[in-house]
C-alpha cells in the first residue's frame, strides 16, 4: 500500500526502475521526488498504477538532502 513517505519504484515512463519518495497523494495520483532530478519543490505527478510499492517508509522527507540520503541508503540512484 502506498502512502505519504513511502519509497516506491517507477514501473513506467522515463523514470522506469528509479526509486522515489511519495511526497503527497491526491486522488489516483502520487507526487514523487528523488531530491536529484525531481525536487521536493516540483515533484512529478504519477498515477499510482505506474508505481511499485516497497515495504519501506521514510520517517523524514521534507528536504531534497533528506530524500537523497534515504534513496542512497535504500538502493541508490541508477541514473
Amino acid at each position: 500500500m502506498i502512502k505519504e513517505g513511502s519509497i516506491v519504484k517507477a514501473k513506467a515512463g522515463r523514470d522506469k526502475d528509479l526509486f522515489f519518495v511519495v511526497v503527497k497523494l491526491e486522488g489516483g495520483y502520487a507526487y514523487i521526488a528523488n531530491g536529484k532530478r525531481r525536487k521536493v519543490e516540483a515533484p512529478k505527478k504519477k498515477k499510482l498504477i505506474h508505481l511499485q510499492a516497497t515495504n519501506s517508509v521514510a520517517a523524514v522527507y521534507e528536504t531534497n538532502r533528506q530524500i537523497k540520503t534515504i534513496i542512497n541508503e535504500f538502493g541508490g540512484y541508477n541514473v
